[in-house]
C-alpha cells in the first residue's frame, strides 16, 4: 500500500496525502443500479432506434446522460442531437428506469454503509458525486444513508455543465467538501468516472462491481483495483493505517 500512495504522489507531483474526504460515485457503488440502467438504456434507446448494447451501459456510466445520447446519435446516425431532442430521449429513458426500479428495486451495495460508518468514525467527509439525474434513485440516499450523507454534499448531473469524464464533478465535490485533491480519495466503479477522478488529482479506488475487466479500470487510471464494496471495507483500517 505504501508503494501505491507514493506512485500516487509522483505521478502528480504532491509532497504529501493526507485524507480528509471520501467521494463516491452513486451508480454500482452505493446502489447495486446499474441491471436496471442497462435494461433501461437498451429498451428506451431501442425506441428511437439506437442501439445501446446492455453493457454500453458500463461504458458510458458517469456520462451525463444526454450526452451519451448525444454519442449514441453521433455514431449511429452522424448528425449532432440539438439539446432539446436529447433531453426528450433522456426523459424517456428516465421513465423506463423508473418503471424498471418498481419491478426490480435496487439493493443498497453490500459493504457500503459499513464502510461509510468507518469514514465517518474516522473523522473524514462523506460526498456523492454522480452523473445521475435520476430521482428515482437521488430521493433515496438521504433516506437510505440517514447520519451518513448529507444533501449539501451531494454532486449531481444538475450540478454540472461538464460529466464525467470531465474533472468538473469531482472539482465540485472537493470545493463543497473545502478539501484539496491530496486530502480526496474517491471510489468509482467505471472508467469515465475513474478518469474524472484521476483528471481532477484525486487517489483513486476502482470498485469493480460490473462485467468490465479490471484492466479497463487500470487503463482509465485507478490507483487500486478491488473487486467489491465489501472488499473495500474489510481493508479500511489497514488502508488508513498505511495513510497515515
Amino acid at each position: 500500500m505504501n508503494g501505491v500512495i507514493k506512485k500516487y504522489l509522483e505521478r502528480h507531483g504532491f509532497e504529501r496525502f493526507c485524507p480528509k474526504a471520501v467521494l463516491f460515485d452513486m451508480d454500482g457503488v452505493i446502489y447495486d443500479s446499474m441491471p436496471n440502467h442497462s435494461v433501461s438504456w437498451h429498451q428506451s434507446m431501442k425506441d428511437f432506434g439506437l442501439d445501446m448494447p446492455y453493457e454500453g451501459a458500463y461504458q458510458y456510466e458517469g456520462m451525463r446522460g444526454v450526452e451519451t445520447i448525444k454519442v449514441l446519435a453521433r455514431a449511429q446516425w452522424q448528425r449532432e442531437l440539438t439539446d432539446d431532442e436529447a433531453k426528450e430521449m433522456y426523459a424517456h429513458k428516465a421513465e423506463v428506469f423508473a418503471r424498471q426500479c418498481l419491478l426490480t428495486p435496487a439493493q443498497i451495495m453490500p459493504g457500503i454503509k459499513t464502510l461509510m460508518q468507518q469514514i465517518k468514525a474516522d473523522g473524514l467527509k462523506i460526498c456523492v458525486v454522480t452523473g445521475s439525474a435520476q430521482h428515482a434513485l437521488l430521493d433515496k440516499l438521504l433516506i437510505d444513508f440517514e447520519g451518513l450523507l448529507r444533501e449539501e454534499l451531494i454532486v449531481t448531473a444538475f450540478d454540472v455543465k461538464h460529466g464525467k469524464p470531465n474533472p468538473e464533478p469531482y472539482l465540485i465535490g472537493m470545493k463543497k467538501c473545502d478539501v484539496e485533491p491530496w486530502e480526496t480519495m474517491v471510489v468509482e466503479n467505471a472508467p469515465l468516472g475513474i478518469q474524472a477522478a484521476v483528471a481532477a488529482r484525486c487517489f483513486t479506488f476502482g470498485v469493480n462491481t460490473g462485467p468490465l475487466p479490471d484492466q479497463m479500470l487500470t487503463d482509465a487510471g485507478a490507483d487500486m483495483v478491488l473487486p467489491t464494496m465489501t472488499a473495500l471495507s474489510d481493508r479500511w483500517k489497514e488502508l488508513m493505517a498505511a495513510m497515515g
